[in-house]
């Protein structure tokens, strides 16, 4: 399996990045590439966040780029009270040069074959949009799409009824799920706000870690999380909407999910990203989306514990493991 992974890091991303680099460590999945879309964040931090974050996991080499700096129609908005200033809560990525060739990375990707390529969205559908618009026959070809944002028959984070995502570029949410070659696996609000992480847990999952340098750094980062949930009558946690997403694209945990057609309102300021989701096919038209309605919440955090202590034994030279990337690699 081959990840290309279009993210806004964004404090969720960083979990979803992590769990990411100790797969392709462990050989379970090649990460081709990570992107990055402006959200949380302007895309360029993203992409130096996101480059720090793989760097701290022993994974600098990624081929990684900045994409579109603004939505497609409307001015940018970003989160610094969500996600603090930078993108990553308390921590502060180094600045750096990234290059901004996204999209070109995306066709070498697609060029390699697809029916093994999974594309992974977890910011603002800005990129995947561009991309359709760009590069149609590349698009056309994709065969696997994950996506999370929107709120389906669920209250939102943003306004009464949309999702962050959805809402920062409703264009571009819009026009994807009218272009897409294939039904979107849609992983909404209703869904990745039952994955919820909560001190003793992260406690957990750093002393996993053992003496890698993320772990030094995830206290840091979440904490600042933690602050905005309290803060917004969540309580002292953190809702992990990127991390389960990828969890959900990668088959890792059961889901029940429905296929439906759903569009997305670009026009309205008041339902601005606001999902309209056809369950009972009165529109007649074709199914451009699998709806996840529920996932295995409790087979998540074993694997995410797995991954941690995989961190720590790739960082500690555990040569069974390093054998088995660098026979990975030359394949």
């Amino acid at each position: 399996m081959r990840v290309l992974l279009d993210c806004d890091p964004g404090i969720d991303d960083t979990f979803a990045l992590i769990y990411l680099a100790a797969a392709h460590h462990a050989g379970e999945l090649e990460l081709d590439c990570v992107t990055t879309t402006a959200g949380n964040v302007e895309a360029v931090q993203c992409a130096q966040n996101a480059a720090w974050i793989l760097a701290q996991c022993n994974l600098p080499a990624i081929p990684l780029a900045a994409g579109e700096a603004q939505p497609l129609e409307l001015a940018l908005t970003t989160t610094p009270e969500t996600h603090g200033e930078h993108g990553l809560g308390y921590a502060h990525a180094p600045e750096r040069h990234v290059a901004s060739d996204w999209d070109l990375l995306w066709c070498d990707a697609i060029e390699r074959g697809t029916d093994d390529l999974h594309l992974i969205v977890t910011g603002p559908l800005t990129n995947l949009a561009t991309f359709a618009r760009r590069h149609p026959r590349h698009f056309a070809q994709l065969r696997h799409i994950t996506v999370m944002g929107g709120a389906v028959n669920y209250p939102g984070n943003t306004t009464p009824t949309a999702e962050w995502n959805f809402w920062v570029d409703p264009h571009a949410a819009a026009e994807v799920f009218a272009r897409t070659p294939v039904p979107i696996t849609l992983c909404s609000l209703g869904v990745t706000e039952q994955f919820v992480l909560d001190p003793p847990r992260l406690d957990a999952l750093v002393r996993a870690l053992g003496d890698t340098p993320v772990a030094a750094a995830l206290p840091e980062i979440t904490r600042f999380y933690f602050e905005f949930h309290e803060d917004v009558g969540e309580g002292y946690c953190a809702q992990l909407h990127d991390l389960l997403t990828v969890l959900i694209a990668l088959g890792r945990i059961e889901v029940s999910a429905l296929e439906a057609t759903i569009d997305v309102e670009a026009v309205s300021e008041l339902m601005r990203g606001t999902v309209a989701a056809d369950l009972r096919g009165m529109w007649e038209r074709e199914p451009n989306a699998r709806i996840v309605t529920a996932a295995d919440i409790d087979r998540a955090w074993p694997l995410i514990d797995a991954a941690c202590t995989l961190h720590a034994r790739f960082t500690a030279g555990d040569a069974d493991l390093k054998a088995a990337y660098h026979l990975k690699a030359e394949e």
